[in-house]
């Protein structure tokens, strides 16, 4: 699908720079280069070339490479110009581009226009902008590994295999009156088993890609007291909590970026869990309880002194969180060094003593417990892992449906979880959706 039109923006960062880089596409892309430089520019080669006004003025001189379509990065006629990076001189050569027919790109539209010349997948598309964005280094390879097809390959095996099942199950319904296993729908039921399973393989694998993406999100959660906010301040290096003796000094929930040998972690330092407490504490508490539910991982920090004061009312209020790690802090405080507890962390905020250890077990959470997991994974968003649980819903009540025999609910769940996984790649994907995917993006890409 070509667009009617031309498009026109500055491909490359904002700010000064060595190169800078004028991006066109559409039907007008090379005859506009063409004006510009005085001659028609061969495709996929560099040529050297004048950029120039309407009255033979030199705007500045540079390289022009033309890619006809479809065999382009949007599937239509682009064409880029290659200038000094002078954001003046950048925005010069759009406003002759407009002027010789294109317009001013929407933010993400080439990419978009992509998307709709069949270049890439919605899923793709979205990758190509979190590699732009990514953080470091593991994420940008997140990223690269979704923008060559990884995760949007193994949701079309799905896809493919719940259409198949629902083709089955639909000719079925026909013939009712057939025994079930002339019908062949016990090995129909075991298929879809399967098709749950790696939606739940592909889920997990997913949200360890979003937690690339997007960092973990961690709570300190803890009674007043246990030093949480002074454990912030020491994972942060710097004094971004107020620190106190007096029980309830957090009453608000505070968030912090911080990066841990390259781990993203956006920390939220909570008011310590407690009954009682005046009615703003009470307020704090309650904020400190809707963190959780966001939450990725809860960092429950106990006093090494008196560990087991206050643990049960903490493993209630974290139940629901996927990951936990139980962090003893002030171990300087003790006596003696306690013995290694099970899955516990010995910590001192205020010496520095556990950090290390502590730093390497946030590692490995952001894996789900494989640090060098990660490196198989590919890149993911929230958009992603809810159209996978909507699909896993779907195809797991299909399920439910077929072993009790009633076939058409199971054909209608097996259209919802098609559906629904369909939205995962924007094979079945609404406009409004497309906008605002896209306008997310940078206005050159």
């Amino acid at each position: 699908m070509t667009a009617p039109d031309t498009i026109a923006a500055i491909a490359t960062a904002p700010g000064a720079g060595g190169v800078g880089i004028v991006r066109l596409s559409g039907p007008k892309a090379l005859a506009i280069a063409t004006a510009l430089c005085g001659r028609e520019p061969a495709p996929r080669r560099a040529m050297r070339a004048f950029f120039r006004e309407a009255d033979g003025a030199v705007i500045d001189d540079g390289i022009v490479l033309a890619f006809s379509g479809p065999h382009s990065f949007t599937g239509e006629d682009v064409t880029e110009l290659q200038a000094h990076g002078s954001p003046v001189v950048l925005q010069r050569l759009v406003e002759r581009c407009r002027e010789l027919g294109a317009r001013q790109a929407r933010p993400g539209e080439f990419s978009e226009r992509a998307f709709l010349n069949g270049k890439l997948d919605l899923v793709q598309a979205e990758a190509l902008a979190d590699l732009i964005a990514a953080s470091d280094l593991r994420a940008a390879r997140a990223a690269r590994r979704s923008l060559e097809g990884v995760f949007s390959r193994q949701a079309e095996d799905i896809a493919e295999g719940l259409l198949r099942l629902r083709i089955h199950v639909e000719a079925a319904i026909d013939f009712v009156d057939e025994p079930i296993e002339t019908l062949g729908l016990p090995q129909v039921a075991a298929q879809l088993d399967r098709q749950c399973a790696a939606l739940q393989d592909l889920l997990a694998r997913a949200g360890r890609g979003r937690r690339l993406r997007d960092g973990l999100h961690a709570v300190l959660l803890g009674p007043p007291n246990a030093g949480k906010s002074s454990l912030l301040n020491a994972l942060a290096g710097d004094a971004r909590a107020i620190v106190a003796d007096v029980a309830g000094t957090t009453r608000d929930v505070l968030r912090e970026v911080v990066r841990i040998d390259g781990l993203e972690l956006v920390l939220a330092d909570t008011a310590g869990l407690r009954e009682g407490g005046d009615e703003i504490e009470r307020e704090g508490m309650r904020r400190a309880r809707a963190e959780l539910e966001r939450a990725d991982l809860a960092l429950l920090v106990l006093d090494a002194r008196a560990p087991e004061a206050d643990r049960a009312a903490l493993e209630e209020a974290a139940h629901g969180v996927p990951l936990k790690l139980w962090i003893h802090n002030k171990a300087d405080l003790l006596p003696q060094p306690p013995p290694p507890g099970d899955g516990v962390l010995q910590v001192s905020a205020l010496t520095g003593q556990g950090l290390e250890r502590l730093h390497a077990a946030l590692r490995a959470m952001a894996a789900s417990g494989a640090p060098d997991a990660a490196e198989g994974e590919f890149s993911a968003r929230a958009r992603h892992l809810d159209a996978l649980r909507q699909t896993l819903d779907a195809a797991t009540a299909a399920a439910a449906e077929l072993q009790a025999g009633r076939l058409e609910l199971a054909a209608e769940q097996l259209r919802m979880a098609h559906d629904a996984i369909g939205n995962l790649t924007g094979r079945l994907t609404a406009d409004q959706l497309l906008g605002h995917i896209f306008s997310s993006f940078c206005i050159g890409k």
